[in-house]
């Protein structure tokens, strides 16, 4: 980044801790309370780097990621064209603004369609139904694990009655809890796909031809194709690379050309890492990420099919499938579970649950309950947590 750039230290509750400088960093108490207006804009281009965010590092180490002004300018306003953002809305925040999702979809958006935030500086439930409660909130965002814990409620329909929009990101929703959603609000839950290298905005799922299990079409200005590992492009409703090319990608990882340079076909085509396909219409499916896939005695097993299987049992409320090394299989399948509180699960009932409904091979070997599982601050299921020894984590099954 450029020489003058200026970095912001925060604590872990969102406060302003210090601005970093090359010359020494800045006390934010005394920056902020200086009087003698010395502070003046600058003109900037559109490839100018305007924010660093960190990519989530669920399946490895945190990368920063350089956005331009040009990538959250485009991103911003496709955001709020396509949720049809008016000034009169009034959003409920309580995400990081670390997290592309928070900063950009969320405050940005809102703060370029000339509506209102409120803020928390993290999730608490009782103040969020709180909030809510009011009546003059419009719009709610939040991650997949908050809405598993709101469909544990009573009288959901009648908490949420002012709220006119909900959408999910950060990881997709299962189909069966989006249909439950929707069942119980009489509203469905919208999403779209978007990663911090895409300052957010990707794909989103329409308002009049909203399709459950799919994360929508290309939004305005942005191209998505579907490609093999060697880069060649596959036919539509093939699995593959989700590869993305727009004006909303990143310039690059922050003094990592390596890693820039690896996530690059060409002509400027971003290899995001996900799997996903493409169906006749153009909408995307996400399938899991290809770090997370598992080979298990030579066979593919994707991780988020077997989880959308295992959230049609009502005694469970969260789960994460893994692969875990294995002599024989070389990955077994297993599945961490947390039960719904006043629920009991018997293995053996699960297991046939899923042989009747998926492969052998893809039916987990371990089940392993637990209280919770380890989330990013944006509340993402960091797997990669799950791979650490498990005692302790749980019982298994």
């Amino acid at each position: 980044p450029p020489r003058n750039w200026r970095l912001c230290r925060m604590k872990d509750a969102g406060a302003l801790q210090g601005i970093i400088c090359p010359g020494g960093d800045w006390d934010a108490r005394d920056w902020l309370t200086r009087t003698e207006g010395s502070f003046r804009a600058r003109e900037r281009n559109r490839s100018d780097t305007a924010a660093i965010l960190f990519t989530g590092g669920t399946t490895g180490l945190p990368k920063g990621v350089e956005l331009s002004q040009e990538n959250i300018t485009v991103s911003s306003h496709n955001v709020s064209y396509s949720e049809r953002s008016i000034e009169t809305d009034r959003a409920l925040c309580f995400l990081p603004f670390n997290h592309v999702f928070g900063q950009i979809h969320i405050m940005n958006a809102t703060i370029f369609s000339g509506g209102c935030l409120e803020l928390l500086p993290a999730f608490d439930l009782d103040r969020v139904l709180e909030i809510l409660a009011t009546g003059r909130i419009t719009k709610f965002f939040a991650v997949p694990t908050v809405y598993l814990r709101l469909l544990t409620l009573d009288g959901l329909s009648e908490r949420l009655a002012g709220v006119r929009y909900f959408f999910s990101a950060a990881a997709s929703l299962a189909a069966e809890v989006v249909r439950e959603w929707q069942e119980r609000t009489g509203r469905p839950i919208y999403e779209g796909y978007g990663l911090t290298e895409s300052a957010a905005a990707v794909t989103y799922n329409h308002y009049l031809r909203h399709r459950i299990g799919s994360v929508g079409e290309a939004v305005p200005g942005v191209e998505v194709e579907i490609r093999d590992l060697e880069g060649r492009r596959v036919e539509s409703g093939l699995v593959g690379e989700i590869c993305i090319r727009g004006r909303n990608i990143m310039t690059g990882y922050l003094n990592n050309p390596e890693a820039t340079a690896a996530v690059f076909w060409e002509e400027g085509w971003f290899r995001s890492g996900d799997l996903g396909f493409l169906d006749p219409d153009g909408y995307l499916v996400i399938v899991d990420r290809l770090k997370e896939l598992i080979i298990t005695g030579g066979e593919n097993v994707y991780p988020r099919e077997v989880e959308e299987v295992l959230y049609a049992r009502p005694e469970i409320q969260e789960c994460a499938v893994i692969g875990l090394p294995d002599r024989e299989w070389g990955e077994r399948v297993v599945a961490f579970i947390v039960l719904i509180p006043g629920h009991s699960q018997a293995p053996e009932d699960l297991k046939s649950f899923l042989r009747a409904r998926l492969s052998p091979y893809k039916v987990p070997k371990e089940f392993i309950v637990v209280r919770e599982l380890p989330k990013s601050p944006a509340g993402k299921i960091l797997k990669r947590a799950l791979k650490r020894p498990i005692s302790g984590y749980g019982n298994k099954r």
